[in-house]
Parts: structure tokens; C-alpha cells; sequence
């Protein structure tokens, strides 16, 4: 498939203006946790383990937004839903570990900024505002219409964006002030994060048609498709259609979709409950008494 995405030309493929933009972040962030750190009251408070968060962070970014993986995209359903999978489960967490706790202790000085900030990452406020948002965004005349206006697109995926990193906020930030979830409420947390999500995939994958004009019809798929491939190119491109790119009906197309991503989603989710459980129990077990300080009988 990848050799007949090269018809698109380079900037539709490789998007060069965005990977400018983020590599421009890459290294100012490199400068403010290196170079610069005093400069910034950091200190020694960046670990490589951090740097290597937020880095990540900016590369997974790409390769959703900007990579050929953008414009498949565009394509195919099952790549849109494995695109959202990344950028909104697994993107979010990677910058809020890798944000060193000094430049969230500066941007939270600003009194608006934290009662804001506060509101949206309360655990309700946080699960139902995501899962809201992702769910409307896929009801199928929403999301037609999204896809088919640039600005309107930008400014939808960046408030889901927005919305994702207040959602994974109380479980995954590290600073003291702002922990609202202990383990076994973090758990329970993670269980109502994949129930509210299960609804909008169980209507992708068990619907018996097709929902979205963008990947069925051709005036609309074409409006969509020159979101990201520059018009000049796509006026030069003979295209039949989304099936061009398909090795199958794009009511299959579209149900892979939904499964990928609650596969996607249960790997992700299991993970972090691994995690916060395993944790959970070493913090109960640190409570407990050791063996070793009971008082032994005394023998007479």
C-alpha cells in the first residue's frame, strides 16, 4: 500500500512544515531541561527517564499527524481509529510524565490557569469530558462534517487532544498537590474509562452499514482527502474512490476500525492497571508490620 501512497507527492506523505514545528519544540524542550535549566529553575529535577517521555511524546505525535499514518487516515477507517488510538491514549501520558514538575508549578502560579486546569482534570469532569467529546465527534453527520473542513478538523482533534490529556491527568501525574485518586480508586477510574468509551465502539462494529460518507462517497471522500494532499496534486490524481485503498467493503473496513480500537484500548488500560495495582500493593504491603520487628515470646 505504501508505494501507492507515493501518487501523493511528499508534503501530503511526510507533512515537512509540522515535523518543523515539532522538531522546533524537541529542542527548545532539550535547551529548558539541558542548557538552560537554572535558567528555568529546574535544577537537577529532570531525569533522562522524563526526557525520554516527552520525546517520545513528539515522535508518536508525528507519526500520527504527520507520517504517511495521517494520510492512511484519511484513506481508511481502520487507520483513523488506530490514529486516535495512539494520539489520544497513549500521546497524553507520555507529555504529562515527561513535563518536569517546576514548569506545571510555574503555568499553575497563574490563578486562572489552576481553577481552570483543576475544574477539568476532577475525575468525573475528566472521564465524562473526554469520553463526551470522543463519542460526539464520531456520530457520523459530526464527523463527516469535521473531516471535511480543515479548520474545523484542527480545532476538534486539538480540543479531543486537550480533553485526553485532562482524562489521563489524575492517574498518571506525579505531583503531590494534584493527586485526587488513590490506588483502588484509580482502578475504578480506569474500569468507568473503558465502559463510557465501549458504546461509541459498539455502534462502529456492530452497525450492519457503512456510517461515514468520507469513506464511501466520492465528492466527500475527495473533501476530506484534500485536508491533507495539496489541491494542485490531487487535481492531477485520477481516483475512483476509497476502495482503490482497500482490500476490503468498507462496512469491514469500518468494523476492524472499532475493534482495533477497543483492542488498542484494553491493552492500554490493562497495562496502567497493572501497574497501579502492583503499586498499590507494595504501598499496602510497606504498611504492614515486618516479621522481623514482632516481639519474640519470651522463654522462661
Amino acid at each position: 500500500m505504501f508505494q501507492s501512497l507515493q501518487m501523493f507527492g511528499p508534503v501530503a506523505l511526510w507533512s515537512p512544515f509540522f515535523l518543523l514545528v515539532l522538531a522546533a519544540v524537541a529542542l527548545l524542550y532539550i535547551g529548558i531541561t539541558g542548557p538552560w535549566r537554572q535558567r528555568f529553575g529546574l535544577g537537577d529535577a529532570v531525569s533522562g527517564k522524563q526526557k525520554a517521555y516527552f520525546l517520545t511524546g513528539i515522535v508518536l505525535l508525528y507519526i500520527c499527524k504527520g507520517s504517511p499514518v495521517d494520510l492512511m487516515g484519511h484513506l481508511t477507517f481502520t487507520a483513523h481509529m488506530v490514529q486516535m488510538a495512539v494520539l489520544y491514549l497513549i500521546v497524553p501520558q507520555c507529555f504529562i510524565l515527561g513535563i518536569p514538575a517546576p514548569l506545571y508549578e510555574r503555568a499553575f502560579r497563574i490563578a486562572a490557569v489552576r481553577r481552570v486546569f483543576r475544574l477539568l482534570t476532577k475525575p468525573i469532569v475528566a472521564l465524562l469530558l473526554f469520553n463526551g467529546l470522543f463519542s460526539l465527534y464520531h456520530v457520523p453527520f459530526i464527523f463527516d462534517a469535521v473531516k471535511m473542513n480543515m479548520w474545523l478538523h484542527a480545532f476538534v482533534t486539538s480540543v479531543i487532544f486537550v480533553a485526553a490529556f485532562c482524562m489521563w491527568w489524575p492517574l498518571v501525574n506525579k505531583l503531590p498537590d494534584w493527586q485526587t485518586l488513590s490506588g483502588l480508586k484509580k482502578m475504578g477510574y480506569i474500569f468507568a474509562d473503558g465502559m463510557l468509551l465501549t458504546p461509541a465502539c459498539a455502534l462502529i462494529i456492530f452497525t450492519d452499514t457503512p456510517l461515514y460518507a468520507t469513506y464511501t462517497d466520492l465528492k466527500a471522500w475527495m473533501t476530506a482527502l484534500a485536508l491533507c494532499v495539496p489541491q494542485g496534486t490531487l487535481a492531477s490524481l485520477d481516483l475512483t474512490g476509497p476502495q482503490m485503498f482497500l482490500s476490503m467493503s468498507p462496512l469491514h473496513d469500518q468494523q476492524l476500525g472499532g475493534v482495533l480500537m477497543k483492542i488498542i484500548q484494553e491493552i492500554v488500560y490493562g497495562t496502567m492497571l497493572f501497574f497501579i495495582f502492583t503499586e498499590w500493593y507494595r504501598k499496602e504491603r510497606e504498611k504492614e508490620p515486618s516479621m522481623d520487628m514482632e516481639p519474640r515470646p519470651t522463654k522462661l
